[in-house]
């Protein structure tokens, strides 16, 4: 069997003498392992006829160590794009921090972008079968991951939320834990305002089309996700204030998730808006939810 990595990182300051140590960093830095980093890669998506960006959070240690890691895959919202995560989100920096503090194990973390898709196989383009038929094989292929459903989780924000909840109803064999940040799980209809009324995914003749929409939203997959018996525990959060009054669908998806999984699902609801200031605070519980149910890196 491979072993495992410790969930609280070793600190070398208390296993030797102070002195010795601050010698060591300075002649040696670089035997303290590399330093986490953010990567940009691309993928050459067959579905879509073109390279599919992405961002990747690789952890300290991650290029010199034979680890495989699990991997959070991570969906920005409406309109986004790979690098939402890490530059305003600051993604890295909240990893890092609970990695250091050992409040999370290391992890790979996977941004893609898909600007309007709303990560589904809507009326424009398969952004779900990208997502799941094409994206996760590859990371699993390419970098050190820890393939299958107990070293991979998802989470995302408005519409990549809506595209969480989904992949999780559809795919729960997947995933081991999920997280839906404010997420745009309107039922039965998006309220007006919302962005859904204006991408093409759930648009025919250029005009929203409800029919769509009700086929793509999570009710559809309801039924069969409870018929594979797969339960996937999900952290819901939404502001208070939220201007698309998410809390109040957040809440009826919690209310169906509760009465089939009472054990595995939460709600949060914080002070705020439907903001990037609300979303940098909530994924540090999201994060510590979801890898309380998966894996630690094993090395191999």
């Amino acid at each position: 069997m491979g072993r495992v990595m410790s969930k609280f990182p070793c600190n070398r300051l208390y296993m030797v003498l102070q002195a010795v140590c601050l010698v060591v960093i300075f002649l040696l830095p670089s035997s303290s392992g590399a330093a986490s980093k953010i990567i940009t890669r691309t993928m050459p998506s067959q579905l879509l006829a073109a390279d599919y960006p992405y961002t990747l959070y690789l952890p300290d240690g991650y290029e010199s160590g034979s680890f495989h890691y699990p991997v959070l895959y991570l969906l920005h919202g409406n309109g986004g794009n790979e690098t939402d995560w890490s530059r305003r989100g600051r993604i890295k920096e909240t990893v890092d921090r609970l990695i250091r503090t050992g409040q999370i194990s290391p992890l790979l973390v996977v941004m893609p972008g898909h600007g309007t898709s709303w990560w589904v196989d809507g009326n424009q383009e398969p952004a779900e079968r990208v997502l799941i038929k094409e994206l996760i094989p590859h990371i699993d292929k390419t970098f050190h991951s820890l393939a299958g459903r107990k070293g991979r989780m998802i989470a995302g924000i408005s519409a990549g939320g809506y595209g969480t909840v989904n992949a999780v109803f559809k795919y729960p064999e997947l995933f081991v834990a999920a997280a839906a940040l404010s997420p745009a799980v309107y039922v039965p209809r998006p309220p007006l305002g919302s962005a859904a009324y204006r991408v093409a995914q759930f648009q025919k003749d250029g005009r929203y089309d409800q029919a769509t929409w009700e086929r793509l939203n999570y009710p559809t997959n309801w039924k069969s996700y409870k018929a594979k018996k797969m339960v996937v525990p999900l952290y819901i959060s939404s502001g208070d204030h939220d201007r698309f009054a998410i809390t109040w669908h957040a809440s009826r998806l919690f209310q169906l998730l509760f009465e089939y999984q009472p054990q595995r699902v939460e709600l949060r609801v914080v002070d705020g808006d439907h903001n990037w200031q609300l979303w940098r605070s909530s994924i540090e519980e999201a994060l510590k939810y979801m890898t309380a149910f998966a894996r630690q890196a094993v090395e191999k």
